[in-house]
């Protein structure tokens, strides 16, 4: 399965901000989208960096409640891993696993193209298994 794929079926729809959000707005537009990350752009719409629940979460326990009048860019993290969308699952989920990272930005040519997460992943292996698993028993009920 490659990313592709994925992002064909569950959509390219990517909440972004610009490094200059506020870290407080930020919570609030995590919270009222239901998601549990941004991927940052600069001006020229790259990726920047990304700035997840777990990041606001550290810049709040390292700098109290005034972490969230300042600028995301001050807590994202901006050495993004990036996702091809040529890229197969398993390779990603070993990333992902390795770097204990949970979202992944997706890019072509430089231009983010979609997102995966950990559990966008998980649900699309647990697929493939499934898939696997009642092909190989009509095999044997056919046998």
């Amino acid at each position: 399965m490659l990313v592709s794929q994925i992002l064909r079926a569950k959509g390219d729809k990517v909440f972004t901000i610009t490094p200059a959000e506020l870290v407080g707005a930020v919570a609030e537009l995590l919270h009222a989208k239901g998601v549990g990350a941004f991927v940052v752009l600069d001006a020229a719409d790259k990726v920047a960096g990304i700035v997840s629940e777990r990041d606001i979460v550290r810049a709040v326990a390292a700098h109290g409640a005034a972490s969230l009048s300042r600028p995301v860019s001050e807590f994202m993290t901006s050495k993004v891993f990036v996702a091809e969308p040529g890229e197969t699952v398993d390779s990603l989920l070993g990333m992902m696993t390795d770097r204990r990272i949970r979202h992944l930005p997706v890019c072509k040519d430089h231009r983010l193209v979609g997102i995966v997460s950990i559990g966008d992943l998980v649900k699309w292996k647990i697929s493939e298994v499934e898939a696997e698993a009642d092909g190989l028993k009509a095999y044997i009920a056919a046998s």
